[in-house]
């Protein structure tokens, strides 16, 4: 089964835990590169797989930018989240049938402002921390699980890199496709966070637009359109939270055919939510709009 959208999920959760510390922390109411591109010859259907031969090493950048909206008995509030990251993904051999990859983080950084002022984690712990994760040829992140111990403190408790290492790698067709050609996939993550939970599903479908010509790689450039559930419960100062939700989102993503490997993506994902405290009688409104951006910045 395929699975996923684009990295616009991963500052989204971020958003929702954000949101809800600050909407709990007000005066209480009355209760790759973007090269030149150029058309590359179409062929009449294309295999789409991942190719990670042994020691082939991929070195990839990711940015991030989110702004979360909401109001609380009238007064508005407003949070503003960038981050940027780059690591590599080494190649080590393969697990019945799929790769076995090392991930290496470099450097990782996150800016959070909102209504409590600066509130951006110190990432500088994570240089260098690695772990393996199992990728399918066909982009589904078969286990993740060693990403889970790596964490950094957030605004709402400790926070693991792993969610989105769980989202970072598209999901093809497995099947030969060709230009106007669509396939279904899902994806699902939940996040962790202090005393909240927050779990994101996500039902898209991927069309094959065309195929480009980027950083001297024939690519595929294929549209993800996405419809996001949010769901989930917690408790922040002692107060227990419901929240709900919808979202739209679009990625725009490159392959490159010959060598399998993922080269870009450019994603959007706008977001309507709810977050109802009980014990206060309220029911808090949120919206949040992000832009995300991934590039592959060399090969070895």
């Amino acid at each position: 089964m395929t699975k996923k959208i684009i990295p616009a999920t991963r500052p989204a959760l971020a958003a929702v835990l954000i949101l809800a510390a600050a909407a709990l922390a007000t005066p209480k109411s009355p209760d790759a590169r973007m090269a030149s591109v150029v058309p590359a010859q179409t062929p009449a259907a294309t295999v789409l797989e991942y190719k990670m031969p042994e020691g082939r090493t991929l070195s990839y950048k990711t940015s991030e930018e989110s702004v979360e909206s909401t109001e609380v008995m009238g007064q508005a509030m407003e949070s503003h989240t960038t981050s940027t990251g780059t690591f590599a993904i080494k190649a080590k051999g393969l697990k019945e049938k799929n790769f076995v990859l090392g991930v290496t983080l470099d450097d990782q950084k996150m800016t959070v402002t909102g209504p409590q002022g600066d509130m951006s984690p110190d990432m500088a712990s994570l240089k260098g921390k690695t772990f393996d994760m199992v990728l399918s040829p066909l982009g589904s992140e078969v286990d993740v699980s060693a990403a889970e111990a790596i964490t950094y403190e957030f605004v709402t408790g400790p926070r693991s890199v792993a969610t989105g290492f769980k989202l970072f790698f598209p999901d093809l067709a497995g099947k030969p496709v060709k230009i106007g050609d669509s396939w279904p996939s899902t994806a699902g993550t939940v996040e962790k966070s202090g005393g909240l939970e927050i779990r994101i599903s996500l039902e898209n479908v991927n069309t094959l637009e065309g195929f480009e010509t980027v950083d001297g790689m024939e690519c595929a450039r294929i549209r993800t359109q996405a419809v996001a559930t949010i769901s989930g419960t917690g408790n922040q100062q002692g107060m227990d939270m419901v929240f709900a939700g919808t979202g739209k989102g679009t990625d725009v993503w490159y392959f490159a055919v010959k060598e399998g490997i993922y080269v870009k993506s450019n994603s959007e994902l706008t977001m309507q939510m709810s977050i109802e405290v009980p014990s206060a009688g309220m029911t808090i409104p949120a919206t949040q709009t992000r832009k995300g951006e991934a590039k592959l910045l060399g090969t070895k």
